[in-house]
């Protein structure tokens, strides 16, 4: 099905993304196999991760052909890109990718000059996220549901906020947030993944207008399972023992905010810097203080200091997955499995009602 592997100051974006169409063609997936031009006639949409991935091919339907940079099983921030495949990158009709994940995904989509490209960053809003969601306990408390509530689903918050072409008029182009120490995480919040979801909807209708109607309905159908996940997690995180939980790199902050948590990592955003001594010990003393039961480590990175905290603690080990991948070690075959399984797991750990 797929080739998969995934402070709060705000910044506006620009959505940019042409209607043109280009020849048809594939991109080679990293360390898959290689393949040429989409010789069905479908619209070849080239993703860079999974998540997004997941997008093309739930709104794309039987109207695409969908190929991945990152292969199954690889940490998406380490992919490196081969010249030829950048060669090869040309030939997408569309190209989707989120700068200031994988760098090496940036510079070759700067030389590919695909016309049809999409910054997925460009579709909401970013955020930037420390080694915690916020301040404490106490911010989860008092910004974390009503921030959730105040968004609602996220479509009113972009229609809010505009298209973001005035604001890339102030900030510049738009595609600066990779050095800007932004959070690119924005898939594990549902709301705003939906937000991606309608911006990629958009996207294939201008290509392929043709398929405007089905992409539409595919794109509305998946919203709709995004709001009902958004809601699952409302319900099921809304009374809890505790409301920080421990992983090992901050891939968890909008998630954390939407629903009033506190995240606290053993890394920061990149999962393989190394953490120092006084954060080890800091996390033992935020340990005993929230009454953390669990740390969690993920799928596609390494569990060592997981486990060295969770053994210095006398806390338990569990999975919560990034959803940077997915592989035959996930809890779930797709996207919306893996988020719930996600949400049983943080159920467990924070002691849900």
């Amino acid at each position: 099905m797929n080739i998969r592997r995934g402070r709060n100051r705000s910044i506006r974006i620009a959505l940019t993304a042409s209607a043109a169409a280009l020849s048809l063609g594939v991109l080679s997936a990293c360390g898959g196999a290689e393949s040429g031009g989409s010789a069905d006639g479908k619209l070849a949409v080239t993703a860079s991760f999974y998540p997004l991935e997941f997008l093309a091919e739930q709104i794309g339907g039987d109207h695409v052909d969908v190929t991945t940079l990152t292969g199954p099983g690889v940490e998406p921030h380490d992919l490196d890109i081969t010249p030829r495949q950048t060669g090869r990158m040309s030939e997408a009709d569309v190209l989707l990718y989120l700068r200031g994940l994988q760098p090496a995904v940036d510079k070759a989509v700067d030389q590919a000059g695909v016309q049809n490209t999409v910054d997925a960053a460009d579709l909401t809003t970013l955020e930037a996220h420390g080694s915690s969601s916020g301040d404490g306990h106490d911010h989860g408390e008092e910004e974390g549901h009503d921030h959730a509530e105040e968004e609602g689903e996220g479509h009113d918050h972009a229609e809010e906020e505009g298209d973001g072409h005035d604001h890339a008029e102030e900030e510049g182009d738009g595609h600066d947030h990779g050095d800007s120490g932004l959070d690119p995480h924005v898939w594990l919040d549902p709301v705003k993944y939906a937000e991606l979801a309608d911006g990629v909807g958009e996207v294939l209708q201008k290509a392929d207008p043709d398929h405007a109607a089905d992409y539409r309905k595919n794109a509305e159908a998946l919203t709709g399972k995004l709001k009902k996940l958004d809601q699952n997690y409302r319900d099921g995180l809304k009374n809890t023992d505790t409301r920080t939980f421990i992983t090992t790199h901050a891939a968890f902050g909008y998630l954390a905010e939407r629903y009033g948590l506190d995240q606290e990592s053993i890394a920061g955003v990149d999962p393989e810097s190394e953490p120092s001594p006084a954060r080890m010990k800091e996390l033992q003393k935020i340990a005993a203080v929230e009454k953390v039961t669990t740390v969690f480590f993920e799928t596609l990175a390494s569990d060592r200091t997981a486990k060295v905290l969770a053994e210095d603690t006398g806390l338990r080990t569990g999975v919560l997955d990034p959803l940077e991948g997915i592989t035959d070690k996930s809890q779930g075959d797709d996207y919306l499995e893996v988020m719930e399984a996600n949400l049983a797991a943080l159920q467990k750990a924070l002691g849900a009602k």
